[in-house]
């Protein structure tokens, strides 16, 4: 997943950062709102924290641009603006969830992991597809109640194809999804992954999960249980 960081306090904008990677997530850093207004309408983001107070401009005018501009991720406005009121026209501007600073980076982590799941159309923490569960919250797998053991890379490739089941995902946009932007990418490097997935997910070759579309990229096979 990708998340966009639009803070203007660069310690703290680096601290969230690096929480994020540890959790697995391709993350982006904007200082200002002119930096996160290219990157939001330029990337595909999968979910954003805004700061209000930016120094060029209001987060409040930030989220507005993006909503205009139909970018749909879901946006959290974390901020150190607490009245009732704030909240409120923060929310009717577009964004989907508020919190105030100081702030417990679990219920940040919580309210990240409940925005992206609700955005892909799934309540619960856990996905179930068949015999294989995931656990969007300890980042788990099991495959018909026993633990699969996943590299971080295959972990996040493995959700993000669960979060859109029945959809093809090209492999620029998995690897934009999942990659820094700094990072070297090669597409041989995502087939890797797929193939390990297919070998522990499917070991008999009978569920097939993944399917390969030639020229087009992947798709979960699997249907909701």
């Amino acid at each position: 997943m990708r998340i966009l960081i639009v803070e203007d306090e660069r310690p703290l904008a680096e601290q969230l950062q690096r929480f994020f990677a540890r959790k697995g997530f391709a993350v982006d850093i904007a200082l200002t709102a002119g930096e996160g207004r290219y990157l939001g309408e330029e990337w595909p983001i999968d979910v954003a924290v805004v700061d209000l107070g930016l120094p060029d401009g209001s987060g409040l005018d930030l989220i507005r641009t993006w909503r205009a501009k139909n970018r749909a991720f879901p946006i959290l406005i974390l901020t150190a603006r607490g009245r009732w009121q704030e909240k409120v026209e923060g929310l009717e501007a577009g964004a989907d969830d508020y919190l105030v600073k100081p702030f417990h980076y679990e219920e940040l982590w919580a309210r990240i992991n409940a925005l992206i799941r609700r955005a892909a159309g799934q309540a619960h923490p856990i996905i179930r597809h068949g015999p294989i569960e995931l656990d969007t919250v300890a980042q788990t797998v099991r495959l018909e109640g026993n633990p699969v053991e996943l590299t971080a890379y295959e972990y996040k490739v493995l959700e993000y194809l669960m979060l859109h089941p029945g959809k093809v995902i090209s492999k620029t946009e998995l690897t934009e999804h999942l990659y820094a932007e700094d990072f070297e990418r090669d597409s041989n490097v995502l087939e890797v992954f797929v193939g390990r997935l297919r070998k522990k997910l499917d070991p008999e070759g009978t569920l097939k999960p993944i399917e390969t579309l030639r020229g087009r990229g992947y798709r979960w096979a699997l249907a909701p249980s």
